[in-house]
């Protein structure tokens, strides 16, 4: 890929984040070094076209899957995916199962995040009031793109997001499921909060590579495991995302959407560029 420096305007409207196994999903592409406030993006921000649309992408743990998820510069990701102009973000992601409603194959959009994170900078604001709405922490509208994009799609269910590296214990997994949550993850905030503090539509796509340590017996999961079966859905997951890029020509603007429109009347103390 060619790598050119970070436009002065915008390039992209909509971005997927998610693992390196996704770049061959754009046509064209060309690498854009971005600079951000909050240090370097996980990588170069990929723009190429998908379904006649442009469209960037970024690794999420880095080319070479340099970060793991405690250590993923989340902050500089959004910024630099928003300084190119992206308004609606697509984030695939591998989740383990708690419940019995989700089985490993399965392809799952959340509507509910609980985080359980503890080491990450959660948000942009460093100053001043400045509070957002998150009761809804997934963009409605463009997950029913997602899901109208394939209809074995499971819609709705909570995702709860973990410290890792490491998986849960049993009786840590056991808790969770015990709260009515459906699915774990490791990466899922504060990316959606972010995305929500930059303006963006987002929506996690979550594949179910496993059942977590207290819905199996066994040995519990292990990364091998959650590689391979990713691996495996990789041609069905971009082909939602194909078809989910070709539908969103159709949907209203972005910026009327209520991801956005939270911070009308709101003193922002933060940057948001472009």
């Amino acid at each position: 890929m060619t790598q050119t420096p970070s436009p002065a305007g915008p390039i992209a409207d909509i971005a997927v984040i998610g693992g390196t196994g996704f770049y061959s999903f754009l046509d064209d592409p060309t690498e854009h070094a971005v600079t951000t406030p909050y240090g370097d993006p996980s990588a170069p921000v990929a723009v190429g076209t998908v379904a006649g649309r442009k469209v960037a992408f970024l690794p999420r743990h880095g080319a070479h899957h340099d970060f793991p998820p405690h250590g993923i510069p989340y902050r500089a990701n959004l910024w630099a995916l928003r300084s190119l102009g992206v308004r609606q973000i697509l984030a695939p992601c591998a989740v383990g199962g708690l419940s019995e409603a989700v089985a490993p194959g399965d392809v799952v959009v959340p509507d509910q995040l609980v985080d359980r994170t503890h080491r990450r900078v959660g948000s942009f604001v460093e100053r001043g009031a400045c509070h957002l709405p998150f009761a809804d922490p997934y963009c409605a509208t463009l997950g029913g793109a997602v899901t109208a994009a394939d209809p074995t799609i499971k819609p709705g269910g909570t995702m709860v997001v973990i410290e890792g590296p490491r998986f849960s214990t049993r009786a840590e997994s056991r808790a969770y499921a015990a709260d009515g949550w459906s699915l774990i993850n490791m990466t899922g905030s504060p990316e959606a909060a972010l995305a929500r503090e930059m303006r963006q539509c987002y929506t996690a796509i979550a594949l179910v590579t496993d059942m977590d340590a207290g819905a199996e017996s066994g040995d519990g999961v292990g990364q091998e495991e959650v590689f391979a079966l990713f691996k495996a859905n990789l041609e069905r997951l971009t082909g939602v995302l194909t078809d989910t890029i070709a539908a969103l020509g159709d949907l209203p603007d972005p910026a009327t959407c209520s991801c956005s429109t939270w911070a009308e009347g709101v003193e922002i103390t933060y940057d948001i560029p472009g």
